[in-house]
This record gives C-alpha cells, sequence and structure tokens, in this order.
C-alpha cells in the first residue's frame, strides 16, 4: 500500500467510538401509507367532523343545554330538531356540548393508560428479573379484577367528578399496554444496535428512553388509539349507571339520565348513542390504519 493511501485512509484507533447503528424510523413513508388508506381517511374524516361539531356547533347552534327551552319529551321537529329530554331540555344542544366532555375523558384516561403502561412496561421489560416478577404480579392482579366494578368503587369513594372518573378508567384500563411495553422492551433490548449503545457505555436511563422506546413506541401508539374509545364506551356506561359529574353535560350523562323513558321517548338515547358509535368507529378506523401504516410487512407491499 502506498503511503499516500495510507496517510488518505487512516487506520482507526482505539480511542475513536465506532459508530452505533440506528434503527430505521420510516415515519414519513408510514403517513403516506396512512394518507392512502380508504378506511383511515373516513374514520380521520369522521373524526373532524366530530371535533369540529363539538368545538363550533354550541356557539352556531346557540341554545342553553342546560335550560328548559320546550315541553319535556317532545319528539323530534315539535320546536326542535333532536327533541327534548325528561325535563324540557334540548338534545341537540346537549349533544353539541356534551362531546367535548367525553372526548376530554376519552383522550385524557387513554393518556393516563399509556404513561402507567408504558412505566410498568419499561421497566419489567428492561431490567427483568426480580423487578419483572413483581411488576407482573402486580398487573395481573389488576387484570383479573372487574374492571367495571372496580371503577364503581373508586367513583362511588372519591364523588362522581370529572377527575375522578378519568382517573378511574385510566386505573382499570392500563394492564394491556403495560404487557405489550413489556413485550416490545423485552425483544428489542437484545438486538446489536442496543447492545453496541450499551457497550459504548450509555445509561439505562439513555438506553429506555432514547434507543429502545422510539422502536417500541408503533404497536403502542395503535393501542392507544383503541384506548380512547374503550374510555368512551367505559364513561358511557358509569353514566348509564348514574355515576357521571351531573355537572358535565356529556353523551354518557344524556343517555343515564333519560334511560327510564327510553320506551316512550327513543329519540332522548339515540342521538347520544349514535354519536358515540360514530366516535368509536372513527376512532377504530383511525387505529387500523396507524397498525396497517407502522406495520413493515405493508411498507413492503
Amino acid at each position: 500500500m502506498k503511503q499516500a493511501d495510507i496517510l488518505e485512509h487512516p487506520a482507526p484507533t482505539l480511542l475513536e467510538e465506532p459508530p452505533i447503528a440506528k434503527p430505521d424510523r420510516p415515519w414519513r413513508e408510514a403517513m403516506l401509507i396512512f394518507l392512502r388508506n380508504r378506511s383511515a381517511g373516513i374514520g380521520l374524516g369522521l373524526m373532524l367532523m366530530i371535533l369540529l361539531a363539538t368545538l363550533l356547533g354550541p356557539g352556531i347552534y346557540g341554545v342553553d343545554p342546560y335550560s328548559m327551552v320546550w315541553a319535556p319529551l317532545s319528539a323530534p321537529g315539535e320546536g326542535t330538531p333532536l327533541g327534548t329530554d325528561y325535563i324540557g331540555r334540548d338534545i341537540l344542544a346537549g349533544v353539541l356540548i356534551g362531546g367535548r366532555v367525553t372526548l376530554l375523558v376519552g383522550a385524557s384516561a387513554a393518556a393516563l393508560t399509556v404513561v402507567i403502561g408504558l412505566i410498568v412496561g419499561s421497566l419489567s421489560g428492561y431490567f427483568g428479573g426480580r423487578a419483572d416478577a413483581i411488576l407482573m404480579k402486580i398487573t395481573e392482579f389488576f387484570q383479573v379484577l372487574p374492571s367495571l366494578l372496580l371503577a364503581m368503587v373508586l367513583v362511588t369513594i372519591f364523588s362522581p367528578t370529572l377527575g375522578t372518573i378519568i382517573f378511574a378508567i385510566g386505573i382499570v384500563g392500563w394492564t394491556q399496554i403495560a404487557r405489550l411495553t413489556r413485550a416490545e422492551f423485552m425483544r428489542i433490548r437484545g438486538l446489536d444496535y442496543v447492545k453496541a449503545a450499551r457497550v459504548a457505555g450509555a445509561r439505562d436511563s439513555y438506553l429506555m428512553s432514547r434507543v429502545i422506546l422510539p422502536a417500541a413506541l408503533p404497536p403502542v401508539i395503535v393501542a392507544a388509539a383503541l384506548t380512547t374509545g374503550s374510555a368512551i364506551l367505559f364513561e358511557a356506561g358509569l353514566s348509564f349507571l348514574g355515576l357521571g359529574d351531573a355537572n358535565r353535560m356529556s353523551w354518557g350523562l344524556i343517555i343515564g339520565q333519560n334511560k327510564n323513558y327510553l320506551l316512550d321517548a327513543w329519540w332522548t338515547v339515540a342521538a347520544p348513542g349514535f354519536a358515540i358509535f360514530l366516535t368509536v368507529l372513527a376512532i377504530s378506523l383511525i387505529g387500523d390504519g396507524i397498525n396497517d401504516a407502522l406495520n413493515p410487512r405493508q411498507r413492503k407491499r
């Protein structure tokens, strides 16, 4: 070898750190796959319509959802587009304003579920051993408890406020996220680029938050989207049983307050029930689209 070639391509020294390969994160390609998914587009369009209706609808409609505006249990068209409830409140006004609380509960409870699940699952999957055994025993304990019964007990003990409902739904729904996160951390921690980062001197906190977590997020994001729909249904179930926040109008509260008049005045529960159906459907379609976009096998097609 010539001296010029040696000077141009010097041999690596022991002081130089070898480059650490990072996992490929084709978020741009995943976004394009999501946007090309027709079902995901329908779900996204539905969700945008629901958000616009709940955010702008009350101001445009201009009817107080808490005031008696017509005779109780009036049918749709008799002074109000969707009829009135058992005390004469406008159903449409209640559905428009109630969507804000329902969506807030769903998003907040799902966020709490994801935070708890990520913490438990990441610690369990990364450290393993005794920590894994203890955390999984706690997870199994919450998993075998009746979710609705536990939520009812928590809401009853701490009073049925919006914060309590969000807390109760988050506490009973984190086990699936935890198990999924644990499985992903256990799989990823044995990959070559993680081992290389550990050999290079990376701390556990750095490996967990900056190296493993980004690669473990895709299935967690899908599960989080579906958890939002489950939280909305959970809030509706609690309100149906009379455990909703009576001071905050929501779709579940409208159904719960008018359940005794279902046979005589079906419209009092039809509108909020249909709104819940559309919202959960939109979230499910969006979740399926995210799953297809983040699935490596879909990107190879």
